[in-house]
């Protein structure tokens, strides 16, 4: 009883999942993915090891259509599956079984180029056709493009039963911590009020922890920058520094030390460089005296 998106960025070499639902951990049984092989959503009475044999599947070198197949056909419980699948290539497919189509409120899917959307006991179609539209015209990174159309669907009515938990898997080769996994983005809500405004709450905290800097966020530590990072570490307790604008390789190791005990373990610096996100984040976290 939830709803779901699949979507790929071609040109970023990234696909994804994003799922909302009045269940808690929804997306430990509803998102399943690999780096450069594909996503795969498990919904209404859901079999999740459909995930992990549709990957294997993909792996395989079969389109989306002939693993939806596969999964189903050895499949006594077809009828009260609701499952999508996409590739890094190729349309996607998508089945929702009989039994779901009988249950209160709107069960169905729809498809389109890169992105195919889901989902059961919803309050109507509009809740899959405004993820669909959303996804298609917003811009940036697709797990924001993700999160803004799990946002569209809770606004059209989403599920009957209202929120608890939501979820999103991007993935992509070179992805995760250190570029090891291939997962670009993992965030679980278990149990919230308004999960899809935490889920999207916790993806800006990923992002700053997670993913790299971007070269064109690099500003250089000048004289007044230098004064305030060391009054934002006085501020944080961390040292005692003067009020000077001295910067050098002392200050440098220093603020490497303090970035990595604030998470910022991706963007760390050994030049006399600061990340404009990082800069905004501690300004918010850790501001001036009134």
């Amino acid at each position: 009883m939830t709803y779901s998106l699949i979507a790929r960025d071609t040109a970023a070499d990234e696909i994804g999942a994003a799922v909302q639902s009045k269940f808690p951990g929804a997306g430990s049984i509803a998102l399943h993915g690999a780096a450069g092989v594909g996503c795969i959503t498990t919904q209404a009475f859901a079999n999740p090891r459909h995930g992990d044999d549709g990957l294997e599947l993909l792996r395989r070198g079969l389109g989306a259509a002939a693993v939806l197949e596969t999964l189903l056909r050895d499949d006594p419980a077809a009828g009260e599956r609701q499952l999508a699948v996409l590739g890094p290539d190729g349309p996607a497919a998508v089945h929702t079984g009989a039994e779901v189509r009988g249950w209160d409120g709107f069960a169905g899917a729809g498809v389109r180029a890169d992105a195919v959307a889901s989902g059961n006991t919803l309050h109507d179609a509009s809740v899959v056709t405004a993820m669909l539209d959303t996804f298609e015209a917003s811009t940036g990174e697709l797990a924001e493009r993700l999160i803004a159309a799990l946002a569209a669907g809770r606004d059209a009515g989403g599920e009957l039963r209202g929120q608890q938990s939501a979820a999103i898997l991007v993935v992509k080769p070179g992805g995760g911590y250190g570029g090891y996994n291939g997962r670009h983005v993992d965030i679980s809500v278990y149990d919230h009020p308004e999960p899809i405004t935490e889920l999207g709450r916790c993806y800006r905290l990923h992002r700053l922890s997670y993913f790299p800097s971007d070269p064109d966020q690099l500003l250089p530590i000048d004289d007044p920058k230098a004064r305030e990072l060391k009054a934002i570490m006085r501020r944080a307790g961390f040292r005692d520094l003067p009020d000077t604008p001295d910067w050098g390789e002392s200050e440098i190791a220093l603020l490497k030390r303090f970035m990595g005990a604030e998470n910022y373990d991706n963007r760390l610096r050994d030049d006399a460089l600061v990340d404009a996100e990082v800069l905004a984040d501690l300004r918010r976290r850790y501001p001036p005296p009134a």
